[in-house]
């Protein structure tokens, strides 16, 4: 609405505007154009689902928190104000200026404050507000000038863009920025942009402060108030993971800070339907005085998920709590498995913790299917800790069957690669076929159930392909989003490791080496080639779970 009142026309808007899948990305300056454009229906679908979104968050008490203009243009702002002063920033991450390399406006330009303005008046206007707007500027975007006059500049001209609308604004950013490009991001720079906002008009998020906490090297943000924040997981990605000490510890640590700021906790995951203990874990931090004992804390969780005491089910909860749920350190949660990356002679098999202590954890949550058997809560986990330890079988067979490429043994390859293709990959299929939250189906069919035609429902189904597979045009960011899912698994990820196996015999067979590159040329067309299969996935389950489990552990458990 605000760019048309300012006069660009609407294929100039399209042109901006990235399909629904990568907005995140466009809201922050990093993307324009991919995937789109958003039909009008998206629009006007979006602006009832905020009225309602916004009214039941009030209705319980909560605080909203509204997306304020951070600096980043279409184009077409150049062809109607030809004097404005707009300098496009450089690409992002694998893309090019294709698709991204926006326009950021000049926070000294007197359009900065009028769009800002004008945008912050429409939101109100159509929302009512509770006063609290996020913006982030350059979040994993270098800026112009490291000089910390531009820096205090640009700050100050996006919150007082947020104050023309309303006095009382106060601004919610991400600190991402200042531990993703420290080398940019050095106190004098960090210190500048906090301090282009008065004291006290800025609420900063901590965004990995169980990770990376920035607050230690900013002394406490240099006076503005944050929230620490649990990230825990990236891409939405599949894979038991997480780091409870440092969680437990984190926000008293942070509270005894000298001079802290800190306001409160957070989660900011990006994708949140995994790994559901740590999410429970942080939750309830947020309520305590002291960190918990955590096996005591979590041989409870187990009877309030499952509705009743079980020592199997206990004991499968503190192994896990030791070991995935226990990483140390720098722990970043990508889900590296051979599983769910593009195969390779160079892959990445390392785990942080002990693969045994999963192994027997997924025996005994099956030693308790008899007894808990008819808890939904109990099947999930089930699921996910036998998917767990396919994952972990997945990478001992690619071990086995790089070993075997590597020393000739041509019987030894068919056997590992036969193995994990045709029937560890098709099991593991199976197994996330039979629940209705590991169904690509469930994903694929939510997609299309936001489209009013046809065509609409096409582009976003491929948004939702494109999203979990290549992440780009051109695999930019492959497999950043990887899930396994069932579907996926075998019409995805299986068809690559066939491709590999293949090319691996076939080098043996001929003497001619693997080349890699080829090999990616090859496996892309696979990859793009499941983006743009048009096959429906099933969004209903099919298959017991109980017995598909059983069969698995029989015949794979170490």
């Amino acid at each position: 609405q605000v760019y048309r009142s300012l006069g660009l026309n609407q294929s100039e808007i399209d042109a901006y505007f990235t399909g629904p899948a990568f907005l995140a990305w466009n809201r922050m300056g990093n993307l324009r154009g991919w995937a789109g454009p958003l039909p009008p229906a998206w629009h006007l679908k979006q602006l009832y689902l905020q009225y309602r979104i916004v009214e039941r968050m009030r209705s319980l008490g909560m605080t909203t928190v509204l997306p304020a203009f951070a600096g980043h243009v279409p184009q077409g702002v150049l062809r109607v104000f030809p004097r404005v002063n707009a300098t496009r920033l450089g690409g992002w991450s694998h893309f090019d200026c294709t698709y991204s390399c926006t326009y950021l406006l000049d926070p000294e330009d007197p359009m900065f404050q009028v769009i800002g303005t004008l945008f912050l008046k429409e939101l109100i206007k159509e929302f009512d507000t509770d006063h609290i707007y996020s913006a982030d500027t350059f979040n994993e975007m270098t800026p112009l000038s490291s000089d910390p006059a531009y820096l205090s500049r640009v700050s100050n001209a996006v919150f007082r863009s947020m104050a023309g609308a309303d006095p009382e604004a106060l601004w919610l950013m991400q600190g991402w920025l200042f531990q993703h490009q420290p080398d940019f991001w050095q106190p004098a720079q960090v210190r500048a942009l906090l301090h282009g906002v008065p004291l006290g008009r800025m609420i900063v998020l901590d965004l990995f402060a169980e990770s990376k906490p920035v607050y230690q090297w900013t002394e406490s943000f240099y006076g503005q108030p944050f929230i620490w924040c649990m990230l825990h997981n990236f891409g939405g990605n599949h894979g038991l993971f997480g780091a409870v000490e440092a969680i437990n510890h984190g926000p008293f640590a942070a509270r005894r800070f000298p001079n802290s700021t800190m306001v409160g906790t957070g989660l900011v995951p990006e994708g949140i339907e995994q790994n559901d203990m740590v999410y429970e874990l942080m939750n309830e931090l947020g309520w305590r005085q002291e960190p918990l004992d955590l096996p005591s804390w979590v041989t409870r969780y187990a009877e309030r998920r499952y509705g009743a005491p079980n020592a199997a089910t206990a004991a499968a909860w503190r192994l896990l709590l030791r070991s995935v749920y226990n990483c140390t350190g720098v722990c970043v949660n990508h889900n590296h498995s051979p599983l769910v990356r593009r195969p390779s002679l160079r892959m990445d098999t390392e785990l942080w913790y002990n693969a045994s202590d999963v192994y027997e954890a997924w025996r005994l949550l099956l030693s308790a299917s008899a007894e808990l058997g008819s808890s939904p809560t109990f099947r999930y986990d089930l699921v996910d800790v036998t998917r767990q330890a396919a994952q972990q079988l997945v990478g001992d067979y690619y071990l086995s069957l790089r070993q075997a490429f590597q020393s000739h043994a041509l019987p030894e390859l068919l056997t590992a690669g036969g193995v994990l293709v045709y029937d560890l990959l098709p099991e593991l299929d199976s197994l996330l076929s039979s629940h209705s939250l590991f169904l690509l189906g469930r994903w694929l069919e939510s997609a299309r159930a936001m489209a009013t035609s046809d065509q609409e429902a096409e582009q976003y189904e491929l948004n939702a392909r494109n999203q979990v597979t290549l992440w780009g045009p051109s695999g930019n960011i492959l497999d950043y989003a990887n899930k396994q899912l069932g579907g996926l698994v075998l019409d995805y990820y299986g068809v690559r490791w066939s491709l590999f196996v293949s090319a691996l015999v076939e080098s043996l067979n001929s003497g001619n080496p693997f080349h890699q590159d080829q090999f990616n040329q090859a496996v892309f067309q696979v990859e793009r080639g499941f983006v743009y299969n048009q096959k429906r996935y099933p969004a209903t389950p099919a298959g017991d779970t109980l017995e598909i489990t059983r069969k698995l552990f029989l015949k794979y458990y170490p």
